[in-house]
């Protein structure tokens, strides 16, 4: 009997819906042994981690929920030892990038979809793994602006606006924009590639990688995971008011500005603390000498149209 794995969080704003449409469904599947798999209240790493050693050979997982969600299972198929893991998204989040990769499915859709290999990034701290991610990664700005919403306050608000979450979610981020836009975000620091080329930055506020079709649902980006090599790198000083609206409109009328890269290396000048962000899910890394972003060595198996 086929083994279906689903996953879920019973904290996030929007799990009414799973349990009403994903859950109600599931319970109701024939010819599947079904597993469930609540996510913990600790981080991405310890949730991907628990989940790759409950994995089997040939399992189709399945993430039924929003970008951090969909994050824990990308990380826990990359990182499980079994074989043949194939995985699928249900979008049930503010901004549900990584569904919107693989075509924004629904539940019988995943069901009876075909695989294909896709290519997620990985990212090294000084010279260690730290985290896939099928979309993006930020550091700087962005990634800290992630915190704001795991504020008690702004998740109780989205809770209660399950139909405005986009509207609300961007007055938010405007609202934290306009207290910090002074602060420092990023030390010096200089961005090479395999060629070891590198540019020295200075006074930026953000360093972008994209992979996928999009960055917090307004922001366009391309199907890069679909290739082992390429995605978009980009850098801004996007504190200055002027510089975030030119980045942003050409980031949802054309596309992220930006150059293709298939590796990039970020080196501080001294060692840092800064924060990193992967869909969404964030982290704090003091002593921070060296960021690699590039395509993950190996490929993931995922239903998509």
């Amino acid at each position: 009997m086929r083994r279906l794995i689903l996953v879920y969080n019973r904290r996030s704003a929007n799990f009414w819906r799973v349990e009403r449409s994903v859950l109600a469904q599931v319970r109701e599947l024939k010819g599947w042994a079904v597993g469930k798999f609540e996510v913990a209240d600790t981080d991405v790493d310890d949730n991907a981690g628990r989940l790759a050693k409950v994995l089997a050979d040939g399992d189709l997982v399945i993430a039924a929920g929003g970008d951090a969600t969909a994050t824990i299972v990308v990380n826990a198929a990359m990182l499980t030892k079994a074989q043949d893991v194939r995985v699928g998204v249900l979008g049930y989040g503010n901004f549900n990038d990584t569904a919107r990769c693989f075509g924004d499915l629904k539940l019988e859709e995943v069901l009876k979809g075909e695989t294909q290999e896709v290519w997620p990034l990985e990212c090294r701290v000084n010279g260690e793994h730290w985290r896939y991610g099928m979309c993006y990664f930020t550091v700087g700005m962005f990634a800290e602006a992630c915190a704001v919403f795991d504020h008690p306050r702004t998740r109780k608000h989205l809770q209660k606006r399950r139909k405005k979450h986009m509207t609300f979610s961007l007055l938010v981020l405007a609202q934290w924009w306009f207290r910090q836009r002074k602060r420092h975000f990023l030390p010096e620091f200089s961005l090479g590639n395999s060629s070891d080329e590198y540019i020295a930055s200075k006074g930026e506020s953000d360093y972008m990688a994209v992979n996928g079709v999009s960055v917090a649902k307004i922001m366009r980006g391309r199907k890069w995971f679909l290739q082992d090599s390429y995605f978009l790198s980009t850098t801004g000083a996007l504190t200055k008011f002027f510089a975030l609206v030119g980045f942003m409109l050409k980031s949802m009328l054309r596309r992220v500005p930006g150059t293709e890269s298939d590796l990039d290396r970020i080196i501080f000048a001294k060692p840092a603390k800064v924060m990193l962000q992967a869909e969404g899910e964030y982290q704090k890394k003091s002593d921070v000498k060296v960021i690699e972003v590039q395509k993950a060595a190996k490929p993931l198996l995922v239903v998509m149209k």
